[in-house]
């Protein structure tokens, strides 16, 4: 259509023209935090926990089966995969503001002038119908203002593309934190159990010894108060083994299959892969929170762009082209052809200094978020730098807590002898069967603490995004 041509052309000119930016060039702040490590041990600095797929880090097969249901089935990473599609979709919307819109039109007016306002002096009827095609109100990006407001576009995805990963690293890193608390609370009730088993064995033994009046009235109200505490211990243990059971069903998203191979005991060997520490330079480009930060830092950074660019002039570009007749018959006939090109520039003035203000809050937003950027940076450094101290005590901890509980168990065999050859109270026995259980709760606690303090390490250096 021959009408349409000057206006096409005109258009893309003005395209090709557009595309000057005025957003300062991104530059990547400093990292404020050393270069190594305070507690490094023997670790190298070839390889990376992020290298390290979960799937590997993960030795037990119950729990590989656990968080590959919940990757499938967990509301909060379902919902972050969502935010992802949603701001893509976004920076689809805003990235077409480039290019113009071609429309299809077509309308019709029919209008009757009354003869007091007719040139005539006679009422009259008019009729206008056209048909064509469209270009309304393309902004020509001379100063970058919709270039600038893509980018920012297109940053805030990629931060929410990397917080769908910290989620995805989150969620394998809690899936398994979880687990081992399960697995710790079934052993605090088998614990708990053994404990009142035993207690009550000991009641019996001092009834007996009551009834032959070889025992006190006080040994025999210790003993019946050891058997109740006992059973109080093994009620709040099964409690907190139901909760940590509901907790892990929530984190998986579905009830637990029936089928899932057997879970082993916290003790086992090869339960969790031993993880290279890296180097902190390393964060910087593997983990997902600070990848986040930089890209909501490069966003801040392309308002500043559009903020400059509305002290510029704007230019709008309206355009038609097509067929324009009196009457419906004509429209397609020779000579009907029609078109129309309106440019529109607007020049800023006076705003009462509100694009001056614009720019120094985007200019501040920058800041701000430079100094999130760094907060993340120091805070993934001290979340690695913790686990690391706790890695290079843990094993020493670790096989005190056990030698104690050896050394708790000997003294309570010893108690129990010396009461039973009458050369100690019971009051003896009772002490050791306490600090037995308390030992043994604590050798608990403690592998548990080892097993978490290597999921905290593994999702601090950026590790669970692999499979």
């Amino acid at each position: 259509m021959r009408p349409l041509l000057p206006v096409l052309a005109a258009t893309s000119a003005a395209a090709l023209l557009a595309g000057c930016s005025l957003a300062p060039k991104y530059e990547r702040p400093a990292s404020p935090t050393a270069t190594a490590y305070p507690v490094l041990g023997d670790d190298g600095a070839s390889a990376s926990a992020a290298d390290l797929g979960w799937r590997d880090f993960l030795g037990d097969a119950r729990l590989r089966e656990l968080v590959a249901l919940a990757l499938e089935n967990n509301r909060d990473l379902r919902v972050a995969a969502l935010n992802v599609e949603r701001v893509r979709a976004l920076y689809d919307i805003q990235r077409t503001a480039l290019i113009p819109s071609l429309d299809a039109t077509a309308s019709g007016t029919r209008q009757r002038t009354p003869a007091d306002l007719a040139s005539g002096g006679a009422a009259t009827t008019s009729s206008n119908y056209s048909v064509g095609l469209a270009v309304t109100a393309y902004e020509v990006d001379f100063f970058g203002r919709v270039a600038s407001l893509r980018d920012q576009v297109l940053a805030q995805y990629l931060a929410t593309d990397e917080a769908r990963r910290s989620a995805h690293i989150s969620l394998v890193a809690s899936v398994a934190s979880q687990y081992f608390n399960l697995l710790a609370a079934e052993e605090q009730r088998e614990l708990a159990r053994q404990t009142l088993a035993a207690v009550d064995a000991s009641l019996g033994i001092v009834r007996s010894r009551r009834a032959f009046g070889t025992a006190s009235e006080l040994d025999l109200a210790s003993a019946e108060a050891q058997v109740q505490t006992a059973r109080a211990n093994l009620a709040s243990a099964e409690q907190q083994r139901a909760q940590a059971a509901n907790a892990l069903d929530l984190l998986v998203g579905r009830a637990l299959p029936d089928d899932l191979p057997a879970p082993g005991p916290l003790s086992r060997d090869a339960l969790l892969a031993d993880l290279p520490a890296g180097l902190p330079s390393d964060l910087l480009a593997r983990r997902p929170d600070i990848l986040a930060a930089e890209f909501t830092l490069q966003a801040a950074n392309a308002n500043i762009g559009v903020a400059r660019a509305a002290f510029f002039p704007s230019v709008t570009l309206t355009a038609f082209g097509g067929t324009s007749s009196a009457s419906l018959d004509g429209l397609f006939k020779s000579g009907s052809g029609a078109w129309s090109f309106t440019p529109q520039i607007t020049v800023p003035i006076f705003a009462a200094g509100r694009n001056r203000a614009t720019l120094k809050v985007a200019e501040i937003e920058n800041r701000i978020e430079i100094a999130n950027y760094e907060k993340t940076i120091q805070t993934a450094f001290r979340e690695v730098a913790d686990s690391l101290a706790t890695r290079a005590t843990i094993e020493d901890q670790l096989a005190a807590q056990t030698a104690r509980v050896a050394a708790q168990q000997r003294r309570l065999e010893l108690s129990d002898l010396r009461y039973q050859n009458g050369v100690d109270g019971y009051l003896a026995v009772l002490l050791a069967q306490q600090d037995l259980y308390a030992s043994q709760q604590a050798l608990i606690q403690t592998r548990l603490a080892r097993l978490a303090n290597l999921i905290t390490l593994y999702k601090a250096l950026g590790g669970g995004w692999s499979a």
